[in-house]
């Protein structure tokens, strides 16, 4: 008789989950899900842009997309975390943080502790508005949230780690920011909000393009009419349907009837 064959050793790897706080895993699961309701509605340019995320706990630590991975591809798991000097704490993946995109989202985090998430992107409408000298118009009563935001000259590629203070001061204490000849930039006191900022702000854009594409006079309602459009919309801690809070349960649905695996 042949002696019994050992079992080979089995060698066990913790979870993400297993390894981050219960707050840090709520986070990360839902930056995932910005991540992809972002995909669903068409926002991505392939590998490029990014949404982070304050870590809970931390004023100098966030999470952000690997470079290399889709919108599509995030999941909870995969997302890196790094603090704002560039160091990498926690990485599962083959992949690194883009460069930009740590130049951008350092800069905001180190500054802005205010708030906790920030999304940039490069959709057509909003290059195509970050290039019109008129800036974004109040066309509309979804453009009128965008009353007061910030601009950004163009520089080059963000990769300079001195752009970060430029960026901070032409920011300031406003939720929304055009990157001139470059797209969007909005950041929010959570990720909902986060989400639902730039989901208004692109709409804002498409609604611009369009108006001018039809050749045609419009029409700009009263500074009055404006201002006074801007203060019932503007975020307010208390009115969670401003703050997008009430719609994020809604979208979260949606994102789980197609593909929940961003809770992965």
């Amino acid at each position: 008789m042949n002696p019994p064959v050992n079992a080979p050793a089995i060698k066990i790897v913790k979870s993400v989950r297993e390894q981050v706080s219960p707050e840090e895993w709520d986070a990360r699961v839902n930056l995932a899900a910005a991540y992809r309701l972002v995909a669903m509605y068409g926002y991505t340019e392939m590998i490029a842009n990014h949404i982070s995320c304050r870590v809970p706990g931390h004023h100098d630590q966030f999470l952000i997309n690997p470079y290399g991975m889709l919108y599509e591809e995030i999941d909870a798991s995969c997302l890196i975390k790094v603090d704002v000097e560039g160091n990498t704490l926690f990485n599962v993946t083959d992949y690194n943080v883009n460069v930009a995109g740590f130049v951008i989202h350092s800069a905001i985090h180190m500054a802005r502790h205010d708030v906790d998430c920030v999304a940039h992107t490069h959709t057509p409408a909003g290059m195509a508005v970050s290039a019109m000298e008129c800036g974004l118009l109040p066309l509309a009563q979804t453009s009128m949230r965008f009353v007061h935001i910030a601009y950004h000259d163009f520089e080059g590629i963000a990769d300079d780690i001195g752009e970060r203070e430029r960026l901070v001061r032409d920011l300031g204490n406003h939720e929304a920011m055009i990157l001139r000849n470059h797209g969007l930039l909005v950041v929010g006191r959570t990720i909902p909000a986060t989400f639902n900022l730039l989901y208004r702000m692109e709409r804002s854009c498409e609604v611009q393009v369009m108006a001018l594409s039809c050749n045609t006079k419009l029409i700009i309602p009263s500074t009055e009419i404006l201002e006074k459009t801007f203060d019932r919309v503007k975020p307010w801690p208390d009115k969670p349907n401003r703050n997008g809070d009430l719609a994020w349960p809604a979208l979260l649905r949606k994102l789980n009837r197609v593909d929940a695996s961003y809770r992965n």
